[in-house]
Order: C-alpha cells, then sequence, then structure tokens
C-alpha cells in the first residue's frame, strides 16, 4: 500500500466527517493519536472538545443550540489501565467496559454497528493503542452498512502489532461529501509521521481540514517507554 501524505489526503478531501489517526514518530520514540470532528449541520457544528479525565468528551458550545445531543455528545478518548480508547462515538465506553470485564476489543465490539442516522448510516470508527513491556500496538476498527443497507453490518478489525517508525494508518467516517454521505471503504490509510513536535502535528493537521466543515482537533504523544503523555485540543468555537 502507498504511504500518502495526511496533509494530502485532509486537502483533498472537503468532508472526511471525523477521523482517526494512529502511528509512530520516525524516532521511534512516541506513539502518536489524532482525532478529529467536522460538521455540515449548526448541531454538528455546535460543539467543543473539553478534558474529561486522562481523555476527553465533546460538549456543546452554545447549550440553547443543541438540538439533539444522542450522536454528538460522547467521550471521544478514555484511557482504560495501558490503553488508550479513541473512536467516534459511545463506543468508547462500551470497549472501556468491554476490556474491564476481560472481553478483547473485537468481543467489545460485536454488540454495536454503525450510526441509525438514516439514510447515512455512518460507520462507526474506532481504535486501542495498548502499552506493554517498552513496546506499542494497536488496533483499529469499522462498522459499517453493506454499501448503505441497514440490513446487514460489516465489521472489520485492523491489527498492527509492530508499527513502523514513521508510518501510521488513518481512518475516517466519509469518503466525501454527498447525500448520502458515502462512508469510508477498505483498509486504514498509510501515512506518513513525519518527524515535527506535537504542535507542529496538531497545527499541520488542523490546517488542512476544510475551513468551513471542520470543528475540533484533539492530538496526543505518549511516550513508548514510560506512558507519560501530552496533549493538545484546538477547538473552532472558542
Amino acid at each position: 500500500m502507498e504511504l500518502r501524505s495526511l496533509q494530502n489526503e485532509l486537502q483533498n478531501n472537503p468532508y472526511p466527517g471525523r477521523g482517526i489517526v494512529i502511528g509512530k514518530t520516525p524516532d521511534g520514540k512516541f506513539a502518536v493519536t489524532a482525532y478529529f470532528i467536522m460538521g455540515r449541520s449548526v448541531n454538528s457544528r455546535n460543539r467543543i472538545f473539553v478534558e474529561e479525565g486522562e481523555g476527553i468528551r465533546t460538549e456543546a458550545f452554545d447549550p440553547s443550540k443543541l438540538s439533539d445531543p444522542s450522536l454528538i455528545i460522547y467521550a471521544p478518548v478514555r484511557v482504560w489501565r495501558n490503553r488508550t480508547i479513541v473512536t467516534n462515538g459511545d463506543q468508547t465506553d462500551t470497549i472501556y467496559e468491554g476490556l474491564e470485564a476481560g472481553k478483547s476489543f473485537e468481543e467489545a465490539l460485536a454488540v454495536r454497528e454503525f450510526e441509525p442516522d438514516a439514510p447515512n448510516y455512518t460507520p462507526r470508527i474506532s481504535g486501542v493503542m495498548e502499552f506493554a513491556e517498552g513496546q506499542f500496538s494497536y488496533k483499529m476498527s469499522v462498522l459499517k452498512s453493506a454499501d448503505g443497507d441497514p440490513a446487514c453490518c460489516c465489521r472489520y478489525t485492523f491489527s498492527y502489532d509492530r508499527p513502523l517508525a514513521g508510518e501510521g494508518r488513518f481512518i475516517h467516517t466519509y469518503q466525501g461529501d454527498g447525500d448520502p454521505l458515502p462512508s469510508f471503504a477498505g483498509e486504514p490509510e498509510r501515512i506518513g509521521i513525519e518527524n515535527e513536535d506535537i504542535d507542529s502535528f496538531a497545527e499541520r493537521i488542523w490546517g488542512s481540514l476544510n475551513e468551513e466543515n471542520k470543528v475540533s482537533l484533539f492530538v496526543r504523544y505518549i511516550e513508548i517507554e514510560t506512558g507519560e503523555y501530552e496533549s493538545r485540543i484546538i477547538n473552532k468555537n472558542v
């Protein structure tokens, strides 16, 4: 699979929707993750990211404009022991509770499917990063309808046991704008992770997202040896 530029992928797609990036810095020292949200409606754009414990949650920027919280208010990032969970919906809690009960990532997600937002049936995209004995691995999941038919839920899990330095994977909910929105398809995109600090990485992603549709961005760098991390949040609504 071709090693792509994350910046180009974002600049050439006016509406990837929500996206997850997981990878490793070129020096092999840090695991990196990013999660962004976009919106076309007033309800979707009326959001910000705020810190909550070791993770984050979404919150209405203007509570008076919040019309339906069901699919837009959730905790995208949570940490369970040595695992960092990143998703585009309330399945973050499903994964967290599943891990706590001794289930695997896949077993936890077996009770979930795509979002009930006909006619889009937005895919549920998820990732989990695991740190153990100075090593880092991750998995990504896509739960989607069968080409827009909600009668079937297609489940895909991708595992990366020994991630290569300077590389990552990128999944997002939509292939582009449309009505209905075309769901993400295929394997998570293989993208390059550049030799840059967390602020440069965050600014490069934020600057590549469509100005009209972007809403919020979260980025975290985790030191693989120690598990120590630093995070950044960028909100359009401030």
